[in-house]
């Protein structure tokens, strides 16, 4: 009888193995090993990336080390390329595990990712690479990202809808977390005190009262904020085939998924029903105008509209919400106890508005200063020091005439920008007020292109184009708020009056704020 030998009868029948010699066998396999090397070889050498300087190692071999290294001072690598005279501030490659990272900076580059055809670049592919969606939230949510449409649109409007409620969480939160005799001075761990004020105001404006108050779904979301960052990191470390196991054995994603679904449920069941009426209008009955709602009521596809896609949407919002966010409170909140000079100021902007306005988003938007020492904060200590990650669906030539191949992650150098004398005077000094110095300038747009939220070439803390953060009003709204509140009710400071700023945790490219560092509030007196 004779056999053929496909791939499908090799995968599905390995009774052929038992007849072939072992040494055979061998032999077979390091051939297969030799010509995977030989592929690999070719393909290395005769990359068009070859073209571009490198930081660190640049052979096959070698390179590993610079890609292990990597791993804990991504953001120097980023600054020695940015650095480099000799690269002349043009695009250079840095070396990771599992790839080759293309590095741009300049405004023109800038440009050329921001208004690059989606059919030609993808914000998608290195997003589900970088948070191996496929293992934890799933694939289908970042191909199909409907959900951008409910956080531009309903999500974004309804912080004005909602503010009351909003602010009524904050002052309920602080009265539970910083809670301690008027007047002496409590001691708490910074940024665990900080995430649980972030995650129970951005649930109070997700899903209501009731539930952002529940300590079970409280501490789910906080856990879930951590375990979805590690996990990714985690799965990374492994071969695809073995990416799995890996998620199954080493994470705790779907157990926690599970213990959401226990709690979301029964309120998506109830919308869906209500949907399915005609009878679900967020928009004119208070106690349905929630996150569930908006996802419903923007949803363009049946399957949108099912209990496990909506609760994962759910969930990877207020994972990606709660994650950032803090991390930008707490580096906030730790300038303001390492630069108290600027309290007074900033208080006294703060005290004249809302007394004049009250607690209002509309006030909010009035607090130039405070706005300016968060962006401030934001640009010297961002959350990662390489932004608009792209990968190319096809070769893509940059203006410059850089041809990059398809496959090949690119993105910009946001950190070393951030602090270059190119784009900022005294680059490296904190200024907190710098940016509202410069929504004084002459130019007719001034007023707005420096505030936090703005967009700007020179200053892509939020990305730029069309596929800048659609999230940054809520953050920004909710960070502000926090901070305000701080500012007009408690003194603060470093733990024993210190002065020297809590370092910072690097991991890859990104800057984690530290969380050990311990906070002391104390009630003013007249505040």
């Amino acid at each position: 009888m004779n056999r053929t030998f496909t791939l499908r009868a090799i995968v599905s029948n390995d009774q052929w193995l038992s007849d072939v010699p072992r040494p055979a066998l061998m032999h077979i396999s390091f051939l297969v090993v030799i010509a995977f090397a030989t592929f690999k070889y070719v393909q290395a050498k005769t990359s068009p990336l070859n073209a571009l300087p490198t930081v660190g190692y640049s052979g096959i071999l070698t390179s590993y080390i610079t890609a292990y290294q990597y791993m804990s001072s991504g953001p120097a690598f980023l600054q020695e390329g940015y650095d480099k005279a000799s690269f002349g501030g043009k695009p250079f490659k840095i070396a990771t595990f599992a790839r080759w990272l293309v590095v741009l900076s300049g405004r023109k580059y800038i440009q050329d990712l921001a208004s690059a055809s989606d059919e030609v670049i993808s914000i998608a592919k290195p997003t589900i690479e970088n948070n191996q969606a496929d293992f934890t939230f799933g694939r289908e949510l970042l191909e199909d990202p409907y959900h951008i449409t409910t956080i531009r649109g309903p999500i974004t409007r309804n912080l004005v809808t909602k503010f009351n409620d909003i602010n009524d969480e904050v002052m309920h939160s602080f009265k539970e977390y910083l809670k301690g005799t008027d007047q002496d001075w409590i001691t708490v761990t910074g940024y665990e005190t900080l995430l649980h004020l972030m995650c129970r105001t951005s649930n109070r404006f997700f899903v209501g009262p009731e539930l952002c108050r529940n300590p079970r779904y409280q501490d789910l979301s906080e856990r879930m904020a951590h375990e979805i960052v590690t996990a990714a990191s985690t799965i990374a470390l492994f071969p695809r085939f073995l990416k799995p196991a890996a998620s199954i054995l080493l994470t705790r994603i779907k157990g926690m998924i599970d213990e959401c679904r226990e709690f979301l449920e029964p309120m998506i069941a109830e919308r869906l029903q209500k949907y399915e009426r005609n009878e679900l209008n967020s928009a004119k009955d208070e106690r349905v105008n929630d996150i569930l709602s908006w996802f419903i009521e923007t949803s363009s596809k049946e399957y949108h509209r099912t209990i496990q896609d909506l609760i994962r949407r759910v969930v990877m919002t207020n994972v990606a919400s709660l994650h950032a966010s803090t991390m930008v409170l707490a580096q906030g909140i730790y300038d303001l106890a390492v630069h108290p000079e600027y309290i007074k100021e900033m208080r006294e902007e703060a005290e004249r508005i809302i007394n004049e306005h009250g607690w209002t988003k509309s006030a909010l938007h009035k607090l130039r200063k405070i706005d300016s020492f968060l962006k401030e904060s934001h640009r010297l200590n961002s959350v990662s020091h390489y932004l608009m990650v792209r990968e190319t669906l096809q070769d893509f030539t940059l203006s410059d005439g850089t041809l990059l191949s398809r496959g090949t992650h690119v993105g910009i150098a946001s950190g070393p920008i951030n602090t270059s004398e190119e784009y900022f005077q005294d680059a490296d000094t904190f200024k907190a007020f710098r940016f509202a110095e410069m929504r004084e300038g002459d130019g007719e747009y001034d007023p707005i292109r420096y505030q936090l939220v703005s967009l700007n070439p020179d200053s892509v803390m939020f990305g730029h184009g069309k596929h800048a953060c659609p999230g940054r009003f809520m953050a920004v709204t909710m960070i502000k708020l926090i901070l305000t509140h701080i500012l007009l009710e408690y003194d603060i400071q470093l733990e024993n009056g210190s002065m020297e700023r809590p370092p910072n945790i690097c991991s890859g490219i990104m800057i984690i704020p530290n969380r050990e560092a311990k906070l002391m509030f104390r009630r003013r007196a007249c505040p």
